[in-house]
């Protein structure tokens, strides 16, 4: 089997540029060497960069094989002579603006198929409207009246329902289905993304479950990011609004009429029942779910396998089932451990 590098070598480039661009200081000099390649710290080669962010990995810096390293002013004392440190205020986020000059390509999903134009193998109604750049892979469906702007990409398969419409600069992946929705600019929605479907709605009862008609659309603002399998229903009798910056990963759903604010990070697997609402700077950790017509407060966090069911006031840290401040949920599992471990030393009858 063939090994295929899909992101190749970069151009050689001086640790001085490496620093300059992650506004790092180089406290041992060393600016003059080049970097060639990069790596993670256990695994490094000569000539790569690598970077230490989570204090549990500090022992890696004895034995890694990295020319240079970002690195917390806190671990600088035990970076060895052979490594070059890049003094940074942190280096994760310092890591992304290096990695993003050295692989740009990195940055945006991939087209499937080389498709550079619009392809002949794709369905364009004679409605649609779409500015000079854009990018229709083979397979892909567009609708009566779509709109799609400048720079934009529908991928492979992908199926842009009549009447929406999508800004500039998007990448719309793979097998990804939109409808009744308006996108901003620089959207991503990854493979698998089901966006405007109907909402989860029906009228309950003996007789039987009568369906709701959902008529709201859905709204996704300005650089708005969507991973692979995701699904965003449209409202049911509004809007469901994804507010400019923020990052879903992979897997979640989101119910009719949630309102999720400006540059919120919600992780796999989270579940947002309908009509509920994220203010913003909002994180919520994965496999956590959150009840309807809840609202959480602007820079609250969410612990992973939390459920939410109240209110969350502002800048908040709640986890737990049922989620609770997480003073009061640490202390109720201490209380319950001390609790278990009375009980398994108790002399038996």
């Amino acid at each position: 089997m063939s090994d295929p590098v899909f992101f190749p070598d970069f151009t050689p480039v001086s640790i001085a540029e490496i620093a300059a661009w992650a506004s790092g200081e180089l406290p041992a000099g060393g600016g003059d060497k080049p970097i060639t390649g990069v790596g993670p710290l256990d695994d490094a080669r000569d000539g790569q960069l690598a970077f230490l962010d989570n204090p549990k990995y500090a022992s890696y810096l004895e034995t890694t094989k990295a020319t240079a390293c970002l690195i917390a002013k806190k671990h600088l004392d035990k970076v060895p002579a052979t490594v070059v440190p890049i003094v940074v205020v942190e280096p994760y986020r310092s890591w992304g603006a290096v990695l993003g000059r050295l692989y740009p390509q990195g940055l945006r999903p991939a087209g499937a198929t080389g498709d550079n134009a619009v392809s002949a193998k794709a369905h364009v109604d004679k409605t649609a409207r779409l500015e000079d750049g854009v990018i229709v892979e083979a397979g892909a469906v567009i609708g009566p009246e779509v709109e799609i702007g400048s720079g934009s990409r529908i991928g492979a398969n992908a199926v842009i329902a009549a009447g929406v419409r999508i800004g500039r600069s998007c990448d719309i992946g793979p097998n990804v289905s939109v409808q009744y929705a308006l996108i901003g600019n620089n959207v991503i929605l990854h493979p698998g993304v089901q966006v405007g479907q109907d909402g989860f709605g029906f009228a309950m009862g003996a007789q039987g479950h009568l369906k709701v008609a959902q008529i709201g659309r859905v709204i996704i603002q300005d650089h708005v990011e969507i991973g692979a399998n995701s699904t965003v229903d449209r409202g049911a009798n509004r809007d469901t609004i994804i507010g400019e910056g923020t990052k879903i990963d992979n897997q979640v759903q989101v119910g009719h009429n949630v309102v999720i604010g400006r540059h919120c990070v919600i992780v796999a697997q989270v579940g947002l029942s309908g009509s509920c609402t994220l203010e913003d700077y909002v994180a919520i950790g994965g496999q956590s779910g959150v009840r309807g017509h809840v609202t959480i407060g602007m820079g609250a966090q969410i612990a992973a396998v939390s459920v939410v069911e109240s209110d969350v006031p502002q800048g908040a840290r709640y986890g737990g089932v049922p989620a609770k401040p997480v003073k009061l949920w640490f202390r109720e599992i201490t209380a319950l451990r001390k609790l278990a471990e009375r009980g398994a030393s108790a002399p038996k009858a």
